[in-house]
């Protein structure tokens, strides 16, 4: 793990000699053959450990029609974060003329991607770079502020709201209202209730919060209230508050903890009980 000083904002704890799409670099990239004037609809799984990317396809023009499995309202974009356990659709149009089009994948805060080639029959296939000219940049919010689901949360105002505080200790200790997993104090909700959760992060990291059993409604971004995506896994960036909403409609214990698995394995996960 590269040494970065505490507090200082920054990506990647953990560099790898290699990222995948479909096990395959952009040394030898999967190709996949599509159809001129055809339309593909891509569906990209950020399934790493410690990796969040940028997801472009800089030769096609694209549209986000779904996160994490929840449609939204299609929207037109030019490259779209993709946080550990993030799931994203996009909608692309293949030209008639055709050709090879890269899909890429480009790790954050570094030059590193990976990807994979939609060509036509017969398209020549260029070799692609696995390092990109420039950095990308941190993941942020820019794109779930746009993002407005198709079937939202029907309205209703929350029975119970509740502060969720992301920590960073000396000693690799990453915690949630202060507690590591094991020391936790559990969320405790009644079936069917209404719940609301700000996610605070002074830390040094952006955090995929991922909530097991229940999909929520992004509602509130820093302190503007609006009617955002349905997910199950929200990029918690530092220093902006995120608020979400959920109906507790499954009983039992269900994990809430950071995608970034060694985040979540060194403490930053607790329970939301529902009864």
């Amino acid at each position: 793990m590269p040494g970065h000083m505490m507090g200082m904002i920054h990506a990647n704890d953990v560099r790898y000699d290699a990222y995948l799409a479909n096990d395959r670099t952009l040394g030898d990239p999967e190709v996949v053959k599509v159809e001129k004037g055809g339309r593909v609809r891509l569906r990209i799984i950020n399934g790493a450990t410690a990796t969040a990317f940028v997801v472009s396809t800089p030769a096609l023009a694209s549209k986000v029609v779904a996160v994490d499995g929840s449609p939204c309202a299609a929207i037109s974009t030019v490259s779209s974060p993709l946080s550990q356990g993030q799931r994203i659709d996009l909608l692309v149009e293949i030209p008639k003329e055709g050709g090879a089009f890269p899909v890429l994948a480009q790790v954050e805060d570094a030059q590193a991607q990976t990807g994979i080639v939609l060509a036509t029959t017969g398209a020549a296939v260029a070799k692609q770079s696995s390092m990109a000219r420039a950095n990308a940049g941190l993941l942020d919010l820019s794109l779930d502020a746009k993002l407005a689901a198709t079937t939202p949360l029907p309205e209703k105002r929350a029975d119970q709201s509740h502060m969720v505080m992301l920590g960073e200790e000396t000693g690799y200790r990453w915690t949630i209202n202060g507690r590591v997993h094991g020391e936790h104090e559990p969320f405790r909700f009644k079936q069917g209730e209404r719940v609301e959760l700000t996610f605070m992060n002074p830390t040094s990291m952006m955090h995929p919060m991922h909530l097991h059993g229940h999909h929520f409604q992004v509602v509130g971004l820093g302190g503007r209230r609006y009617a955002g995506p349905v997910r199950d896994t929200l990029i918690v960036p530092p220093h902006m508050p995120v608020t979400v909403a959920f109906d507790a409609a499954l009983k039992g214990s269900w994990f809430l903890h950071c995608h970034h698995l060694y985040h979540m394995a060194t403490g930053m996960m607790t329970e939301v009980i529902i009864a």
